[in-house]
């Protein structure tokens, strides 16, 4: 059974997870665009493959279904911060690349977003330590 002191650190660390939100949105609208463009360049940029991530890959990094990763890179695209390129090797396929001025936006956001999370990371730490320290004292009782 949870302690007082456990469900006082999951709000804790829930409303963390909310200001990291509403810190990702505030900060992407600085440069005009929203957080789910930030988290595209993201996903186009933290992917493996070199030739870049098709949309199918997009979709299943953001949790969208792929009508709505076209759309949100349709609009990323038209403020001229990714490019659709043809695969060289499977002519069907279409990658997609991050434009100079989707990087530049995009190591600006990671930057500040690397901050607010050490600061996250603290809380989720917090709330860890209060759960072993909790199944200590349920194993010993």
């Amino acid at each position: 059974m949870l302690t007082d002191e456990q469900f006082a650190r999951i709000l804790e660390f829930r409303v963390a997870l909310r200001r990291f939100g509403r810190f990702s949105e505030e900060q992407a609208g600085k440069l005009d665009m929203t957080a789910a463009q930030y988290q595209l360049l993201l996903a186009v940029r933290g992917h493996g493959h070199p030739l870049g991530p098709t949309i199918a890959d997009i979709a299943r990094y953001l949790l969208i279904r792929h009508h709505s990763a076209v759309g949100l890179v349709d609009r990323t695209r038209d403020l001229g911060l990714i490019e659709r390129r043809r695969d060289g090797d499977d002519q069907r396929l279409v990658r997609l690349v991050l434009t100079p001025l989707g990087d530049e936006r995009l190591n600006a956001l990671a930057q500040a977003h690397l901050k607010e999370l050490h600061r996250l990371a603290e809380v989720l730490g917090a709330l860890l330590d209060s759960e072993q320290a909790g199944s200590a004292d349920g194993a010993a009782g």
